[in-house]
Order: C-alpha cells, then structure tokens, then sequence
C-alpha cells in the first residue's frame, strides 16, 4: 500500500511539471510567432523564469508526496510500528533518538525495541535460529585495509519451512571504534556495482577529523538470501562481507602504535511477511551461538607518533618556519624587482 502511494505521488509531480513545461514552450512559440524581433529577447527571459518556477512547483509536489507517504505509514492500522520504524535502517532509528554510539545504550536499545516487534513473527523463532561468526580478520596492509567477516546462521527444522517461504535478507550492523571509518562515497560504488543490496554510514561520517576529535560511526550492510540458498543437509546458510576500512590520524603514544580493537557485529534477519491482508517487515534476533564463534577481538595497530618525540619535532618544525619566512623577507627586500615585472609589456 505504501509502495502504491508512493508512486502514485511520484507520477503525479513527474505530470505536473511536463503539464508545466509544455505551457511555457507552448507560451514561447505562441509569442515569437506573433512579437517583433526586439522584444524576442525580453520573452525569452520570462519563459526562462517561468520553466525554473515549473520546475521548482514540481520538486515541492514531489516533496509533498514523500511527506504524506511518511504520514500515511504511521497513521495507517494494517501497518504493524516495527515495519514503519525500521523499514529500511536500524541505525537511523537509533540515531534520531541518540546523538552518540556509546555500547550499553545500544544494546539496551536492541533489547527493549527491536525484540518481539512482530506480530506476525511464529513464537520462539528468534530462538531456532542460530548465529556465529567463525571467521573474522584484517586484509592487506597499511591505513587502507578491508575487515572481512563470514556469518554463519544455523536453522532447525522448524525454521526452515518459515523461512524458505518468505523473502529475507540479512542485516549486519558494524559498530566501528575511535580511529576508524568508512568512506561514504566509496561504499555507494560498491552498492552500484551490486556488492551490496543497501548500505549507508550513520554517526561521525566527518572523513577529516582525526581520532582525538571524532566519534564512533557504524555502517549497516543490507545482504539478500534467496529462498533456495536456505536449504540444505545440514540446514546452514554462509555469507561473506567484507568493509572497505580507513584510518584517522591518531594521537600521539610511547610505543609509536595506536591499536584500534573491532568487536563482534550485530547480525539480524529482516523478512518480508504477509497475512490475512497484513504486511509487515519482521526482525529477527537470532541468538548467538558462542561456540561457533571466535571469541578474541580483531585488532589493527595503527603506526603513530611517539609522545617523547613531540618536543623535538616541534622545534624542528618551528625552526624551519622561521627559516623559511626569513628567506622569503629577504629575498622580498633585497631583490624586489623581478625579470618580469621589468619587461614592459609590448605594444
């Protein structure tokens, strides 16, 4: 239903700017037909202005039709809360309530909102789904490297007939630490080449503050898993992402290395449900099965300054400073005309 409207508004701005825009062309050969020459010129500028206030009238209707889709999917009743909160990301909805990705808060988050949102999930199939991570690390070298993941989802046997019968994709959430990010423009070109279904970056997305003045960010991973992909002896499902990853500068240490330690991502099921006239989108929280998992956490050491080299590369930094602007001040006082400004421009 939400889908309908939504395309029903986008028609409707698209007809009324070509409606528009046919006016105004009909308006400018209507008069370049029956004015003289010297005033062409004059109603081209008004059909001018009038094709940008075309164009602007049907951008406003577009937005109108994105707010009422908006309305529309939280006044509607066949619409169950959770499918109009996280109908497309968790992390948005987190972040419209919180300003900050601190730990406990967004575990309580997941606990309190995110569990038994469904009315139409089955009982207990959070419980009959099992996830692990048993591969996890770094790949290549240096301040640019990739954090490749493998996921693991055991199903029983009573969770494998709900699931082959709905379409369902997996969601992986990646709470990033202090001295790490993801570039936004560069996961977007993954997204086009289809190496994600959705993908997007929320919380400090500022690529050029360095460790010290910057806050964590978390990138959230849309995966889908086609029906037949879910069958199988040994009731599994496999998938791999790997997350392109860069570093900040980091804050000066002793040991000339910032280490940046990553934790187990968040991992959910999002499924395509409908009944009795009722559609809703329903998370699953699968529960993490610990003995599948590996269970130290991925470290990267970052190369940084050394704190007991601060005061010397400061006086060599200041010292050619100095040098360096007194060469400039003299070169400006002692030569201060110059072979071009000597050469008197050819008449």
């Amino acid at each position: 239903m939400v889908r309908v409207q939504a395309l029903d508004g986008h028609f409707a701005s698209l007809t009324s700017i070509l409606f528009l825009c046919i006016i105004s062309l009909s308006l400018y050969f209507r008069q370049s037909m029956e004015t003289p020459k010297h005033f062409k010129c004059y109603n081209r500028q008004k059909v001018g202005i009038l094709l940008i206030l075309s164009v602007g009238f049907g951008l406003f209707l577009q937005s109108s039709s994105s707010s009422s889709e908006e309305t529309t999917c939280e006044s509607s009743s066949n619409f169950n809360n959770s499918y109009c909160g996280f109908r497309k990301y968790i992390m948005k909805s987190y972040f419209e309530k919180y300003d900050s990705l601190l730990e406990p808060i967004f575990q309580n988050f997941i606990a309190d909102e995110l569990f038994n949102t469904c009315k139409l999930l089955p009982d207990n199939l959070n419980h009959l789904v099992r996830v692990s991570v048993p591969w996890r690390h770094l790949i290549g070298e240096g301040s640019h490297r990739h954090i490749s993941t493998t996921i693991r989802f055991h199903m029983q046997s009573d969770s494998m007939s709900w699931l082959r019968a709905h379409f369902c994709k997996v969601i992986v959430i990646e709470r990033l630490p202090t001295g790490v990010f993801a570039d936004p423009f560069e996961l977007q070109h993954l997204l086009k080449r289809g190496v994600f279904t959705d993908v997007a970056v929320f919380g400090d997305t500022n690529l050029e503050l360095p460790s010290v003045l910057s806050n964590r960010s978390a990138v959230e991973i849309h995966i889908n898993v086609a029906p037949t992909s879910l069958l199988g002896h040994k009731n599994e499902l496999e998938i791999s992402a790997d997350l392109p990853l860069h570093v900040r500068y980091p804050p000066l240490d002793d040991s000339g290395y910032s280490e940046v330690k990553f934790g187990e991502p968040e991992i959910f099921l999002s499924c395509s449900v409908e009944e009795n006239g009722d559609h809703e989108s329903c998370l699953l929280v699968p529960t993490k099965d610990r003995t599948g998992s590996r269970t130290d956490d991925v470290v990267w050491r970052i190369p940084s300054g050394i704190r007991a080299h601060a005061g010397i590369v400061s006086a060599v930094t200041f010292l050619a400073a100095s040098i360096s602007t007194l060469l400039i001040v003299l070169s400006s006082v002692f030569y201060p005309d110059n072979k071009l400004g000597n050469n008197p421009k050819e008449s």
